[in-house]
Order: structure tokens, then sequence, then C-alpha cells
């Protein structure tokens, strides 16, 4: 029993390591690999080959547990190669082979980490995937440099069943990709600083050729087998470079590497971040002339940390056009290269200057500046170039954090000179819009950058007092906290889901309405032997709608495929939907409709009735359909515009709403036999398309002023409350209350420009009659 019991003891112990050893999470055992090739370089550096060894074979062990997790084969067969080199470094006692073999090692986890996560994205296994995921680098996040798109985020949405397995790998990717490409780019420089130690240039380099091999497939894609092919033995050359110490090949190898992959972008950007790294270039390329002005006086620099920000801002500048260029480069490649180079020129004046080596003047800065501009406007694409106010909201936060660093380094007024600049983005770029949309939002805004507002403390006064950092920290996140909410009304404003409902369930019953008035006038007269004709007209009407439900579908997809042009392409489809509202409603009060249509259609039913009978179906059944076709296509039309402000899920809820009530009124006239007080109904309607148009023209000149088709001069002096924008997209702008009014004045001069042609036709006929009857008489 002892025996049995010792060995069932013994087993356990033997057991539990191995079972812990396995159940170790992927980043854990990561660590763990990495924490071994640097204990190589260490015992190696101590003369300790044995203990080297023995790290190494440690190494291996871990490899083997990455290997049972699920590290891909070629992931296991690179790691295996960092540590073959490894091993040749301790025979060699290389120090220089050490360190790239360790940078080498890691990456090519890296790599097997990517290709796990993206499997078990495709596998449906969330869990898995968050947990490989874990095994990844960062870089710091700047305002000018940003993933297009958050791993983590993502796989969270995935399991939430809120992303599409598609979406969830494509935006895992890109954001892998964006973050290997900058720390390849980094570890390429560092590569070649001749300031560092050799064997730190040795890591770096390992570093960079194994971001590259996860990089290398897209590149490969882009730019052909041959291409990767050489850029893969520059990556080999580099590393032996460095681990040879030769100084030579090093620098050509960078230069030749870097030559080969400026134009190529792993993760490719969106239209939207297109347009937002255009605006940013722009912003920051307008501010450097600026600076420099304010730093420079009589060719000496004058205050010094202006010509800091400018440098800052060129930083900014380059970094957006680094990401701008692989896709610029494929049209213009002479004149990419052009404005590479004025960039390259104006930014090296910018560091002599900032060195206090050379000033050149600023009437000359002033022109290569304008230069460049020029270059660029010729170069960006007119879609990239367009009102993009998350640009202005990043260089804000650049500039603000130039405030905290002054302060930091006890510069008041240098974090003085930040504030204002800060404020001057604010208030020529935001601000004017935003008094637009959100007024109370601006004064929020305007107080915490100055004198406080409601309580919390403004950031001139603590400027000027002299605050500590932390109280400066403190009101900096105040602001940002106040601009991440006027970036958020700026850059989507959606209308009151309430007023959609509202104007769609008016837009169906109108249009509803008039389809029962027309069948019920052109089924009057079937009664007694001639009713089974009803059904004819019916069933044509039952195509018809089924024909709408078809078109609307169509519309959406049609519009879907434009979907990249985002607002522009809502404003486009409201401009449409608001010349055929103002048309049928001209129609209407001039009763062109129920006098020519109603007449049309009386006509048609009338030849139909006169011809065979199985013409007489098919007329019937056509007539019904054409009659209602007609208000189904002008129902599909009007709701385009709101399915791109709203959604279909909001919007459908407002058409539920509509059939209701042209159920009912269907109802009404054609079971309980009842005449309803259509023109009555029909005034009220028109009355309610009215203001569903007003609306509509508010809100289409509020989507055109954010996109920068029209321009905005808000009414200053008066407050309209934010949710008067929601629901009747009533903004405090000139051009919006402008075009309402106009909108307005054209349905009731209508309205009365119709009342007065019909009192003055029924007094020519009194008139007539009146003659008529006086010559009868003599």
């Amino acid at each position: 029993m002892k025996r049995r019991l010792i060995f069932l003891i013994l087993i356990f112990l033997l057991w539990v390591p191995t079972v812990n050893a396995q159940a170790d999470p992927p980043w854990q055992i990561t660590e763990a690999l990495d924490q071994q090739f640097f204990e190589v370089q260490k015992q190696v550096l101590l003369g300790n080959v044995d203990e080297a060894n023995a790290a190494l074979e440690e190494g291996e062990r871990l490899l083997a547990q990455l290997a049972e997790a699920g590290l891909p084969p070629e992931s296991i067969t690179a790691v295996q190669e960092a540590i073959a080199m490894s091993r040749q470094g301790i025979v060699d006692d290389n120090s220089n082979m050490l360190a790239a073999a360790k940078g080498l090692g890691r990456t090519a986890v890296l790599l097997g980490s990517y290709l796990q996560t993206v499997e078990a994205i495709e596998l449906g296994d969330v869990e898995l995937a968050q947990e490989w995921l874990l095994v990844r680098d960062f870089r710091p996040s700047t305002r000018f440099e940003r993933p297009g798109a958050d791993a983590t985020l993502s796989l969270n949405l995935l399991a939430e069943d809120s992303l599409s397995t598609e979406d969830a790998v494509a935006r895992v990717t890109a954001d892998l990709f964006d973050t290997y490409q900058g720390k390849m780019q980094e570890t390429l420089v560092s590569s070649a600083d001749a300031n560092q130690f050799y064997g730190r240039r040795s890591e770096s380099a390992g570093l960079a050729m194994g971001y590259w091999r996860i990089l290398a497939g897209s590149f490969e894609d882009q730019a052909g087998t041959d291409r990767r092919a050489v850029v893969d033995a520059d990556f080999e050359a580099l590393v032996d470079a460095t681990v040879a110490e030769d100084e030579a090949a090093i620098q050509a190898n960078v230069t030749a590497v870097q030559a080969s992959v400026q134009n190529f972008r792993a993760a490719a950007l969106s239209t939207d971040e297109l347009v937002r790294r255009t605006g940013q270039l722009i912003r920051y390329i307008s501010l450097i002339p600026v600076e420099y002005d304010r730093g420079v006086e009589n060719g000496e620099i004058f205050i010094a940390f202006e010509i800091q920000e400018a440098v800052t801002f060129m930083g900014g500048a380059q970094a957006a056009f680094a990401d701008l260029r692989s896709v610029l480069y494929l049209d213009n490649p002479d004149l990419v290269e052009t404005v590479q180079a004025q960039l390259n020129q104006i930014e090296a004046d910018l560091g002599r200057a900032n060195r206090n080596e050379a000033v050149i003047p600023v009437r000359e800065m002033q022109n290569n500046v304008r230069a460049l501009n020029q270059n660029l406007n010729e170069l960006l694409p007119d879609e990239w170039n367009q009102l993009d106010p998350d640009a202005d909201f990043d260089v804000i936060a650049a500039v603000l954090d130039q405030v905290e660093a002054a302060v930091a380094q006890g510069q008041y007024d240098m974090a003085e000179s930040a504030h204002l600049e800060a404020y001057a983005v604010f208030d020529f770029g935001p601000e004017p819009r935003l008094l637009a949309f959100a007024p109370e939002q601006v004064a929020l805004i305007d107080g915490l950058f100055w004198q406080g507002f409601d309580g919390e403390r403004g950031l001139a006064e603590a400027l000027a007092l002299g605050e500590s950092p932390e109280t400066i920290a403190s009101i900096r996140a105040n602001i940002d906290e106040a601009l991440a909410e006027a970036q958020r009304t700026l850059g989507d404003l959606p209308t009151a889901p309430g007023a959609i409902i509202t104007n769609a369930a008016i837009i169906v019953f109108r249009e509803g309405l008039e389809a029962v008035v027309i069948i019920a006038a052109l089924t009057a007269s079937f009664v007694g032997a001639l009713s089974h004709y009803r059904r004819y007209v019916g069933l044509g009407a039952l195509i018809a709608f089924v024909a709408t439900i078809i078109t609307g579908i169509i519309m959406q997809q049609l519009l879907s495929s434009f979907a990249r042009f985002g607002e522009r392409l809502e404003a486009v489809v409201s401009l449409v939907a608001i010349g055929v509202i103002l048309l049928i409603t001209n129609w209407f009060f001039h009763k062109a409709y129920w006098t020519d249509h109603m007449k049309s259609m009386h006509q048609q039913k009338s030849g139909v009735m006169k011809g065979q009978e199985a013409g007489q179906v098919f007329g019937l059944i056509m007539l019904g359909f054409t009659s209602i076709y007609r208000e189904g296509f002008e129902t599909a039309l009007f709701l385009q515009a709101l399915f791109l402000d709203a959604g279909p899920s909001i919007v459908l809820r407002g058409v539920a709403f509509g059939l209701v009530g042209v159920a009912a009124a269907g109802v009404v006239t054609f079971v309980l036999q009842r005449r309803l007080p259509y023109m009555k109904m029909f005034v009220a309607t028109a009355v309610l398309i009215g203001l569903v148009l007003v609306t509509m023209v508010g809100n289409t000149i509020h989507v055109m002023q954010k996109v920068g088709w029209m321009s905005l001069h808000p009414i200053r002096g008066i407050e309209i409350p934010y949710w008067m924008g929601l629901w009747f997209g009533l903004f405090p702008t000139w051009e919006g209350v402008g075009w309402q009014v106009a909108a307005a004045t054209f349905v009731i001069g209508s309205y009365y420009l119709a009342e007065f042609l019909r009192r003055r036709e029924r007094e020519k006929k009194r008139r007539q009659r009146k003659m008529k009857k006086k010559s009868a008489t003599t």
C-alpha cells in the first residue's frame, strides 16, 4: 500500500511540471525564450561557455513548447536558425552574432504569432486568437503615426458578433503590419547609427530583418517576387555587415533597403485615412513658416522654442507624407520624388537652425514652403484634399504636447506661446464649424483654453500663475475630453432617430395614400357584373408593390457600391430627393397631378375596356402596376437619403408605421366602402411633406458644409438648441437657414400661386359665361 502511494506521488510530481509547462500561455513562453537568448549573451560575455550552451538547450525546450502550442512551421524554422546562429556565436566568441541572433529569434516568434492569430480568427476560435495576439510588439502611438485599426478591439467585437471574420482579419493585419513596418524603419535607422555599439546595431539589424519577414509577403504581392528577392538579400547582407563591423557595407545596405521599401506600405490606408493624412500634411506645412518667422529675426534665432515647434511640425509633415507616398508614387513618381526632396531640404534647413549652425532668411523659408505647396496641390488628388476636422484636432493635440513639455522644463513663456498656437488652430479650424452645429461646445472649449468654464480652471490662467506640471496636465485632460466630444460632433452628427422614423412614416403614408386614391378611382366603376375586373387592377398594384421593394433594394445595393464616398454620396442623393419633392409638391398644388394624371389614367382604362377579354386582363394589370409603381419609385428614392443618414433599421421602422397608416386607409376605402376626406388628408400630409422637405434641406446643407462643398458662415448672437439640428436640420448658419427659408417660400409660394391662378381661371370662365349669356340675349 505504501509503495503504491509513493509510486502515485512520484507520478504526480513528474506530471505536474509537464502540465504546467504545457499550460503556460504563448506570450509567457516567448518572454522566457527571449530571456534565454539574453542569457547566452551574458554568459559568453562572462566567459561561461557551458552556461551559454545550457541556455540554448533551454531555448530549444521552450521552442518545443511553442510548437506544441501551435507555432507555425515557418516560424519554428526561423527560430531554429537563430539558435544555430547563437551556437556559432558561442564557438566564435562573437557578441555581434549573438545580438543579431537575439533579434532574429524574437521576430521569428512574432511572425508565427501573426500567422496563428489570423488562422484562429478564420477558424472561429476567438479565444485562441486573443491568446496568440498577446505575442506582439508595440510602438508608441503618436499624433503623427497611428495604426488604422486596433487588433485587440477588433477581436473583442468579433467575440460579440459585432464584426465579420473578414473585417477582423483585415483589422488585425492592418494593426500588426502598421506596427511592424514602423518598427522595421526604426530598427533600420538604429542599425545605421554609427554612434551606437556594433552589438546594439547587430541586434537592430536582426530585428529589422525579422520584421521584414513578416511584411515580405505583402511586399511581394505589390512589387513581385524578383523585387522581394533583392530586398531579402539586402537584409541578409545588412546583418552580415553589422556582425562583421563593415561600416561601408552597413550604410550601403541600409540605403538600398530604404530605397526599395520607401514606396511600400504593408497596411493599405482607407480613403478616409488618406484624407486625414492629407489634412495633417497641409496643416503642418502651413504652420512651419509661421513658427520660423516668429523664431527668427535679422538672420538670427530670436526664440529657440518657435524653431523647435517648426521642427516638430516638420516631423509630422514627413510622417504624413510617408503614409501617402506609396499611393501617390503609382501615378506620378517624379513629382513624388520632387516633393520628398523639398521636404528633406526644409527639414535640413530647420535642423541647422535648431542647432544654431545656419539660419536661412525668413523669406527664403516662406518661398521654399510656397513652392512645396504648389507641387502638393498638383500631386494630391482632389478627393483627398477635402476638409477634414480630424486633421485639425491632431495638430491641436500635437501643439498641446508642446505646452506640457515646456511646462515640465519650467519654460512657461514657451508654454504660453504653444498654448496660443493651439488655440489659433482651433479658432481658425474647427471653431467656426462647431459654432454652426454645437455652439455650447465652443463656449466650453474657449473657457478651458482661457479663464475657465463652469468651475473648471482655464489653461491660460494656470500658465500665467505658473501652476505645477500636474495641474497643467489635469487641465489638458479636460481640454482633450472637450475636444474629443467636438471631434465626434463634427465627424458624425446623426439625425435624431425619432425624426428619421417620423419622416419615413410621413413619406410612405403620403405616397401610399395617393396610391389608395388612384386604385379607388380606377375601380369605382367596376360594380355589379364588372366587379371581377377589380382583382386584375389589384393584382397589378400588388406586383407594383413587390417591384417597389425590389427597386428599393437595388437602389441600396447601387448606393452601397459607392459607400466609399461617404457623406458626399449622402449629399448628392439628398439633393436629388429634394428636387423631386419640390417638383411633385408643385404639381400637387397646381392640381396638374389630379387633372392631367388622373385624366390620363381614366383614358387608359377606357381604352383597355374596349379591347378583347385577354387584352383587357393584361391591360388592367398593367394599369394597376404603372399607376402604383410611380408612387413606389418616388417613395424608394425619397427613402434613400434617410437610409444613408441613419441606416436601414431605423428607417424601416418609419416605413412600417407608414404602411400601417396606408393599410388603415385602404381598409376603410375598399372594405368598409367609406369615402375618406382625401383632399383634407392630402393638404395635411402636404404640410407635413413640406416640413420633411425643410428638414431635408437643412441636413443636406449641413452635410455639404461638412465635406467642404459649401461655405459656412455662423449666425452669431443666436443660439439654436442642439436638438433642433437633430430633429429639424436647423443649424445657426446663414447658408442652412437661408436655403430652408427659400424651400419653405417655394412651397408656400407655389400654393398661393396655384390659388391665384385658379381664381383667375374661375374669373375668366365666369366672364366668358357672362359674355355668352349676354350675346344670347341680344
